[in-house]
Parts: structure tokens; sequence; C-alpha cells
């Protein structure tokens, strides 16, 4: 499997234009990358660009705080679903998890995963933002409400992927079955390839097509 196989070429930010998300997937189909990861508004128009090719889009729900209504998320990731997103990245109730709330925190994964199905949950859990026995035990929790990935940052934070975040919550999600996706951060070659050999699945980067191409 080739480097472009696992990355998801991103973009997320809020002053995105139609144009930048044609651009992104024109990106994406050129060096054959595993998918596109785009803000909700802009699934439907992915799909469309991307229809019939192999490549997956990707979305984000509860982006990127995690604070709001689990019903909210749930209706996102079902809004997501039907406008033919592949795949959910969903933010997890950081807030509710710090406080020692679990079973809020599993309960809210659970109401995405079950609005997703049969469509992968990923769970950014914001690793910048946790001790390494809170990242062990969010991976637990991942687990429990369901979701398929354990995803490291939003990139919207105070930090993004680290090679030792990505080897901690590989080892711990190899205990429940689950996969890694290493964001935030990424952005050449060599860095991308240090997560794959830490244990990472999927890459989340903006500099996708960058990385396939080899000029990054």
């Amino acid at each position: 499997m080739t480097i472009a196989q696992h990355l998801e070429h991103t973009l997320l930010k809020p002053e995105a234009t139609v144009e930048d998300i044609m651009l992104l997937c024109r990106q994406a189909k050129e060096q054959a990358l595993l998918g596109v990861c785009v803000n909700p508004c802009y699934v439907a128009l992915a799909r469309h660009l991307l229809s019939g090719t192999d490549v997956k889009v990707v979305t984000v729900v509860g982006f990127p705080l995690g604070a709001t209504f689990s019903e909210v998320k749930a209706l996102e990731a079902k809004m997501a679903v039907e406008a033919h997103a592949d795949e959910i990245d969903m933010v997890m109730n950081i807030a509710a998890f710090k406080t020692g709330d679990y079973a809020a925190v599993v309960s809210d994964i659970r109401s995405v995963v079950e609005a997703a199905k049969p469509f992968p949950v990923k769970v950014i859990i914001e690793a910048c933002l946790l001790t390494d026995a809170e990242k062990r035990t969010a991976c637990r929790l991942v687990a429990e409400g369901g979701a398929t990935f354990v995803k490291t940052s939003t990139g919207f934070n105070q930090g993004g992927a680290t090679v030792g975040d990505v080897e901690l919550l590989a080892a711990e999600a190899k205990k429940y079955g689950l996969k890694v996706k290493a964001a935030g951060g990424i952005r050449d070659a060599a860095t991308a390839q240090a997560m794959l050999d830490a244990g990472a699945e999927r890459i989340g980067t903006s500099a996708g097509h960058k990385i396939a191409a080899g000029e990054a």
C-alpha cells in the first residue's frame, strides 16, 4: 500500500470556498488519495466531484470543540450520511471527559455511531489536552461507544499529532480493535511516514497531494 492510500486530503478552514473544494477534490483524484475531509456543507459537492472514483468523502461532526448537544452531533452525522459522506470524524465531548463523566462521553459517541450506521466513525480526542493516562482512558471510551477509529487532533487547538501520541494510542487501540488516525501539523512525507510507522492507519493532512507527489 502506498502512502497515498493512507491520506485524507483535508480542508476544514472556515473561509474555504467552493473553488477551494473543487481544487481539493481534483488534487485527490490526480494523486489517487484515500479520501478528502471537508466541512459538512461541502459533502454533497465533494461527492459530486468525486463521483466515479474510489476517493472517500469524510466530514466532521461537533467540530472543532466537541461541546455541542449529542442530539445535534447525531443530526449532523445523519445529514452527512444522507448527503453521501463515507466516514464521520466527530469531536469527543472533552469537557465531559475532563469532568469525569465518562458515561456522557460514551453516550455522545454512541449517538453519532448509531446515526452514521453503517459508516465508520472516528473520534477526535484532542490529545494535546490530555495526559497519557487520559489518552488511554479515551481509547477505552471510544471503543465502548462503538467507533472505529481514535483520532489525535482537530488541528485547531494548541497542538497536533505527535509520534509519541500515535505510538501510545496505537498500543492502546490494539486492545480494543480500534484504528488510529493522525492529524494536525502533518505537512511532509517524512512526518507522515513516521506516523504510519508509529501505528497510524490514516493520515489527515492539508498537504496530501504534495506528500503523495513527493513534493513535501
